[in-house]
């Protein structure tokens, strides 16, 4: 079935959700709950990076990036998650999946780009600290994040261009709770050895290459870390890159998990599973593992929440 055989409001059904409707107004409480917390805890360190002058340098610039990039990145799915979740028939038109997907996977790859653009930060910061001012200017910072964002979501295009121009053979009935790429692909009946490999060299470019980059930076760091003589030293320099690390961690073990396997090796239940991960879980978590492990970040919200606090008493 090629594009030009197709309506542009042909629907998918989506077949990942409850059935059961306590159990619906169960998950419907849960996501609404943890959406909720993703977008107070970005908006709290973006509001924290803007209003204080201290961090306005380079790696909370990067961060309040992130943190920008996430918020949409949820937006993109998770109203439309609750909003099923509410409606009898789960549907979504050929172009309303298009157009999830390119922004979906063009925005969390994106957040991949700017998590290798923060790496390079730190090893600028940690191997070259008296280059570091001359380096890492506010014009090269909005630079990587620019950058990030378009090719993020050039290869998203290109990825999505691809996918539905192949024929799709079965029931439209996607399992799962969205449009992404692993459900899809499961629809479609072409030549399924080529078009995966197409699909994991695509992947192998927003996943893989900046966790190559990121990677390096840290063998560097390592390297410069180790050459430190003072225990206080290291454990500075160490703890600087730790919220980073973490985050890495989680953002790259659930994209690795999800986009770089064969389309044969797909298990609809536990993609649902990893897929809540890493759309609800992983934005969650990661304004947590910033505040919590930055003692900086912490005094600056506390002053901030005591000061709306007074303000609102007043």
């Amino acid at each position: 079935m090629a594009w030009e055989n197709r309506s542009l409001l042909m629907e998918f059904v989506f077949l990942g959700y409850p059935s059961n409707p306590e159990v619906c107004i169960l998950f419907f409480l849960g996501v609404s709950l943890a959406y909720t917390l993703i977008i107070c805890g970005h908006v709290l360190i973006l509001v924290a990076i803007q209003t204080e002058a201290r961090l306005h340098t380079p790696m909370y610039y990067f961060l309040g990036s992130l943190s920008a990039v996430e918020i949409c990145y949820t937006a993109v799915v998770v109203p439309h998650i609750l909003a099923n979740i509410l409606q009898p028939e789960k549907t979504i038109t050929l172009l309303g999946c298009a157009t999830q997907m390119i922004f979906f996977i063009g925005l969390g790859s994106a957040d991949c780009f700017l998590l290798a653009a923060m790496a390079y930060d730190r090893y600028v910061a940690i191997c070259h600290p008296l280059q570091y001012p001359l380096i890492m200017t506010l014009t090269l910072c909005i630079h990587l994040v620019v950058a990030s964002v378009v090719i993020g979501l050039f290869l998203s295009l290109q990825l999505v261009a691809f996918i539905f121009s192949l024929p799709f053979c079965r029931a439209q009935s996607i399992e799962h709770f969205f449009c992404d790429v692993p459900p899809v692909m499961h629809l479609v009946c072409a030549n399924s050895h080529i078009h995966e490999q197409s699909v994991l060299v695509a992947a192998t470019l927003a996943v893989a290459a900046p966790f190559f980059l990121i990677t390096t930076s840290y063998a560097f760091i390592m390297v410069a870390v180790l050459k430190i003589h003072s225990a206080a030293g290291r454990h500075q320099a160490f703890s600087t890159c730790s919220s980073h690390l973490t985050v890495v961690l989680l953002q790259y073990g659930c994209c690795a998990f999800m986009y770089l396997r064969p389309n044969s090796i797909y298990y609809p239940k536990q993609d649902q599973f990893i897929s809540l991960v890493y759309t609800l879980g992983t934005p969650l978590l990661n304004p947590l593992i910033y505040t919590l492990r930055n003692s900086e970040i912490k005094g600056i919200l506390g002053r901030c929440l005591t000061r709306n606090y007074l303000f609102q008493n007043n």
